[in-house]
């Protein structure tokens, strides 16, 4: 149990590093990778399933009673993100329909199970973090296909249903299925929930070891234009994230759950985006999901770190 303990505290404070060391690694030897190239979606249902096993329902129950904060959230993530994907599309690569398209696309699927870990290590409201998460996840089967198909359909036609149940089947049914697991079995799961933390990270790595290798040939092809792509995904998960906490906190919020927000609005799931445009569009369209996976990472890390070493809350600090 300690030994688990103390591997999951290292690669949660690393995460951003493991993250770039892996990438790296793939993008150099993508074929030591190959066995691994088809478990991507795989890995990102063994990631909600978790998360459906690892779900408190105290405290899920106690934010659904009070649930303005995390509606607020949700709303936050889907109207600043996406306006702010599409409008850097559009401006940056209006002329480059793959890319503009895996753009848009990063910027409307579910949250990123980081969002968690950060918000976590920021002292912030980890129940609300988890409960926007999973109202993400159960709207976004909807959503994702529908915004893609109403604002990334003039640079590839978008066909709904093939995506809309790509979704589901990758995020809706393993999520649900970890919840129906846990209440149909709640003893045996809770002496599993310690193992659940370190086992997402495990899976987020193979994803990422999956996604990395099977782009790195349009990676590769496209290099010139990865600097801009940084530059853009950069402006995609910091506008969101400082718009999420500046608005909630003018709204009066409590710092710990605009934290939460801050998170959840700036953190997609970027390995889902990179999946789904390698299925649905091409590799090229995974480049910028690929790009923003390392960023939100990053910048998540960066933030997390300053907000527990130098914006530390009491340990009943709620203002």
């Amino acid at each position: 149990m300690k030994t688990i303990q103390t591997i999951s505290k290292i690669i949660s404070k690393y995460l951003p590093l493991w993250i770039v060391l892996l990438s790296i690694i793939a993008y150099i030897i993508p074929d030591a990778f190959i066995s691994i190239r088809q478990l991507t979606g795989f890995g990102l249902g063994t990631i909600f399933f978790l998360m459906g096993l690892s779900l408190s329902s105290e405290k899920l129950l106690e934010v659904i009673k009070n649930p303005k904060y995390a509606l607020l959230g949700v709303l936050l993530k889907w109207t600043i993100m996406v306006a702010v994907s599409i409008a850097i599309a559009y401006l940056f690569f209006g002329n480059q329909a793959e890319i503009a398209t895996g753009i848009i696309l990063a910027g409307t699927v579910p949250s990123g199970t980081s969002a968690n870990i950060y918000t976590f290590i920021a002292g912030g409201e980890v129940a609300l973090s988890i409960t926007m998460a999973t109202l993400d996840t159960f709207i976004s089967p909807v959503l994702t296909p529908v915004l893609l198909q109403t604002f990334a359909g003039r640079f590839i036609p978008i066909e709904f249903w093939p995506l809309f149940l790509n979704i589901i089947y990758i995020v809706f049914f393993p999520l649900i299925g970890g919840l129906l697991i846990q209440w149909k079995f709640q003893r045996q799961v809770e002496k599993f929930k310690p193992y659940t933390g370190v086992l997402s990270q495990l899976a987020l790595f193979l994803v990422i070891l999956s996604v990395i290798s099977n782009a790195q040939q349009a990676l590769s092809e496209n290099l010139s234009v990865l600097p801009l792509v940084f530059i853009a995904v950069t402006l995609q998960v910091s506008i969101p994230m400082g718009a999420g906490y500046f608005i909630s906190r003018w709204l009066g919020v409590p710092e710990r759950n605009a934290r939460a927000i801050l998170f959840h609005t700036g953190i997609c799931n970027t390995a889902l985006a990179a999946t789904l445009a390698m299925e649905h569009f091409g590799s090229l369209a995974a480049v910028p999901a690929v790009a923003n996976m390392v960023m939100n990472l990053t910048i998540g890390a960066l933030l997390a770190s300053l907000f527990e070493n130098k914006f530390r809350l009491a340990a009943d600090g709620n203002s």
